[in-house]
């Protein structure tokens, strides 16, 4: 995920293509490198890994982090995603990041779908969209 959102491309990834396939060797993580629209605040490797919105979004939506945590379930794996936000600040800022919670439900569920289907190998994420 520190390489494309695996979502709705067209929306968050300005038009770019997520790729069709797992990479064979994950991306060096470091703390501060770009995750998403976040920056990698802590990782433990094939354990979870934890972002914080940077200050310049912070200011605008809010401060803000997101944690994907792999545990394991039956022979497989669960990926389980955590999102806080801070609370607080004026109607307006509080109606908008109720809003973008909303667009963000939508867009992890296609990116867990997606990702869904890379793990188990499918090419087309949509093939199992109504298995999961």
């Amino acid at each position: 995920m520190t390489i494309a959102p695996y979502s709705y491309d067209w929306i968050d990834f300005r038009g770019r293509k997520s790729p069709h396939a797992l990479l064979p060797t994950p991306p060096d993580l470091s703390v501060g490198r770009p995750f998403l629209v976040f920056e990698i605040a802590s990782f433990t490797t094939d354990e979870h890994i934890t972002g914080l919105l940077p200050e310049a979004l912070a200011e605008r939506h809010g401060r803000m982090a997101v944690s994907y945590a792999v545990r394991p379930h039956g022979t497989g794996s669960r990926l389980i995603i955590k999102v806080i936000t801070e609370t607080g600040g004026t109607p307006r800022q509080r109606l908008r990041r109720r809003l973008l919670a909303w667009g963000d439900l939508v867009m992890m569920r296609k990116q867990l779908l997606t990702l869904k289907a890379l793990a188990e190998g499918s090419a087309e994420p949509e093939a199992n969209a109504a298995n999961a």
